[in-house]
């Protein structure tokens, strides 16, 4: 029998206790160590570049709220691990004090200068001080320390080399060393890189392992190149490349074509470090039929690179680089580095002559830098298909035309509508939102349009203004217009017609400059053949139309929307989450009838009734058990919105099919599914079978 050694920190597991220390959610970090421990003063922190940018985006470039946000992750989780990007980073400092056993382990002394390999989110942390952010480097200069154990692995820095960029190095570090080893039968080479430094480094690897025979490509994203101007960044590529790019990534079919018009021939291997949608379609089309395309992380959707290479037709060995490999890829890094020390100092130079205080003005660019790292707004996302989105309502934005919003309920429509706003020439002007389904019919001319002094019996004496006046010069939204009646859709048409409309009991016109944007959840189009919408007043509205899809067809974006709610959430109760594997799971495999405002509801509930600080499968399942019966009820609403007419027996088989899953899985056998559901196990038996579902 094979007995488990704690070699790697188990018994610093505070929560929860059958978790390994990178995946707990808490670690004991008392400074105390036992004699398989070692203990580091920490002076330098290198972030990994997510991790940094996530915690910079959150607290808005200031540093005050950012060395605030990583000392509370550390004070509440006894380690720096970032609950967002589920990464933190690599520390560098002196040994501090050894435990007996650990003294005998290692060759290290007390005194040595050394980095840990091991990511701090299996290590115990604490920090007093952090003393300054070095944004170029995503370096924190601190005081601290950290404790390693018998299977943590150090490093030693050769004196030859900056410490600065080395802790970036090592970051990467076994990826150069297969990057070295893939590239020898290639020619020609491909990087896609997430920022300057490590472009140069993988550039470097490549050089190292062809020699001269070799013709490299470097494209940067725009937003990539942090502190420099482009012209600086692209004459610093180009002396590490033989050519070299900075485009929008985002735009994959735009930005390889831009490639191809200047480049000879397509690349026999391709590396990918970048993680914006639209990289993995860019690497696929610019590598050649039978190439190799190596993607850095799994984050760089090597999965949808399959798919996107299968539809061209192509045959492409893609593989996912970052395994770690003991001693051999800090001795190739450190080999790496010393050879290229001298050239490597011109990059760093510029580097330090750029004031980290430039970095905050970043998050003032506009909505293109958010909206690349799935944030555009409000409106959070990950899907091409919500990126699609996206980019249609800022086209629309800048145009002033009326539009129609199309969706199902609770799928973020008036995220877009606030999106159109914000980037429209009307952002500093009103943006007045109108339920037209909660408008009274007697009192709905009066609300639009207000009325005079004395109009009516109790009215104010002043008089009132409706809601087109209130917008006037900005921009009017009516949610639910086709609830409106027939008689106020014409007096709607005249007013988008003239431009003017009568206050009830006014005598004299007002004349309005507003722009209408409208949603349904059912499309106008489908109200107009029923007669319940004048088509002319549709015809007038329809210049543009923004369909957003339903939740259940962009999953992907099902994991940024709930680790948003949630961050959100914890902020709001002064608690702190986080959701692991199996719930994150859980959650893409629900269908979300009520779609956005559904699963903001369910994480909200989860984040209160969940007493643990990680919320598992086990309890999202539970929470969204609760309204299975409410889930039924909100489908067959829709179909009855949606539909002219519906068919009885297909309706009454859905819910069948949904209520036996329910009580199964529930459940686990058919005895306690048929008590549940009130009926006998042969009659639950039959109906299992007639619609052939599985436990």
């Amino acid at each position: 029998m094979i007995k488990m050694k704690d070699t790697f920190g188990l018994s610093r597991v505070v929560e929860p206790k059958n978790a390994v220390p990178v995946t707990a959610w808490k670690i004991d970090n008392t400074k105390e160590i036992s004699p398989s421990e070692c203990r580091i003063a920490i002076n330098l922190i290198h972030l990994e570049p997510d991790c940094f940018q996530q915690l910079c985006n959150e607290c808005g470039f200031d540093e005050t709220k950012i060395i605030a946000k990583i000392l509370d992750i550390v004070n509440r989780r006894g380690k720096l691990h970032n609950p967002f990007t589920n990464t933190a980073g690599q520390f560098y400092g002196v040994i501090d004090q050894m435990g007996s056993e650990y003294q005998n382990h290692t060759n290290y002394k007390i005194g040595d200068a050394v980095s840990c390999l091991t990511s701090m989110t299996a290590l115990p942390i604490h920090i007093e001080e952090i003393q300054s952010i070095n944004y170029n480097f995503c370096e924190l200069i601190v005081k601290g320390y950290g404790i390693i154990f018998l299977d943590s692995p150090l490093t030693s820095l050769p004196n030859e080399i900056d410490v600065d960029y080395a802790m970036v190095a090592l970051d990467e570090a076994a990826n150069f060393h297969y990057v070295y080893h893939a590239s020898k039968d290639a020619k020609r080479f491909l990087l896609i890189g997430k920022d300057l430094l490590t472009s140069i480094f993988y550039a470097a690897s490549i050089k190292k392992a062809v020699q001269k025979d070799c013709y490299i490509t470097v494209v940067l994203d725009e937003d990539a190149t942090g502190m420099l101007q482009r012209k600086e960044a692209h004459r610093e590529l180009l002396r590490w490349a033989d050519s070299a790019y900075i485009l929008n990534v985002t735009q994959p079919i735009e930005s390889a074509e831009t490639v191809m018009n200047k480049e000879e021939a397509l690349y026999d291997m391709t590396v990918n470090c970048e993680d914006l949608i639209g990289s993995e379609a860019m690497s696929v089309i610019l590598t050649k039929d039978q190439g190799q395309l190596y993607f850095t992380s799994l984050k760089n959707s090597y999965i949808q690179s399959n798919l996107i290479a299968e539809s061209m037709g192509k045959e492409i060995a893609a593989f996912v680089l970052g395994q770690y490999v003991k001693d051999i890829e800090e001795q190739f890094t450190y080999g790496l580095l010393s050879s290229i020390a001298k050239e490597i100092q011109n990059i760093v130079t510029i580097y330090r002559n750029h004031p980290a205080s430039v970095r905050k003005d970043v998050v003032d660019e506009g909505l293109n830098v958010t909206e690349k790292s799935g944030k555009a707004g409000d409106f959070v996302f990950s899907s091409s298909k919500s990126g699609a989105l996206v980019r249609e309502a800022l086209n629309i934005a800048k145009y002033d035309c009326n539009v129609i919003l199309q969706g199902e309920t609770g799928v973020g429509k008036e995220k877009i509508l606030e999106l159109i706003h914000k980037n429209s020439m009307r952002q500093n002007k009103p943006c007045v939102k109108i339920n037209c389904a909660t408008i009274q019919e007697n009192l709905a001319e009066s609300e639009f349009f207000g009325y005079e002094a004395g109009a009516f019996t109790g009215a104010h004496t002043a008089g009132k203004k409706g809601y087109f006046e209130q917008a006037n010069g900005g921009v009017i939204f009516l949610d639910e217009i086709g609830m409106l009646s027939l008689n106020l859709q014409s007096k709607l048409l005249r007013v988008l017609q003239e431009s003017q409309f009568y206050k009830v009991g006014g005598v004299n016109p007002v004349t309005i400059n507003v722009r209408v944007i409208c949603a349904n959840n059912i499309p106008l189009r489908q109200l107009v053949e029923q007669g319940k919408f004048r088509e002319d007043l549709f015809y007038r509205l329809n210049i543009c139309t923004i369909t957003v899809p339903p939740l259940r067809e962009r999953r992907e974006d099902i994991s940024v929307l709930a680790q948003s709610f949630l961050s959100r959430f914890c902020r709001q109760y002064g608690t702190d989450k986080e959701m692991d594997p199996s719930a994150m799971i859980r959650l893409a495999c629900h269908d979300w009838p009520g779609n956005v405002r559904e699963l903001e509801n369910v994480i909200h509930r989860i984040v209160i009734g969940v007493k643990e600080y990680v919320i598992t499968g086990q309890d999202v399942e539970a929470m969204l058990n609760e309204t299975v019966y409410e889930d039924l009820v909100i489908q067959l609403k829709q179909k009855m919105r949606i539909s002219a007419e519906l068919d009885f027996n297909q309706i009454i088989e859905q819910q069948e099919i949904q209520l036996l899953e329910y009580a199964l899985k529930k459940f686990g056998s058919t005895r306690k599914a048929a008590e549940f559901l009130n009926m006998s196990q042969p009659q639950l038996m039959r109906k299992k079978q007639k619609y052939n579902i599985q436990m």
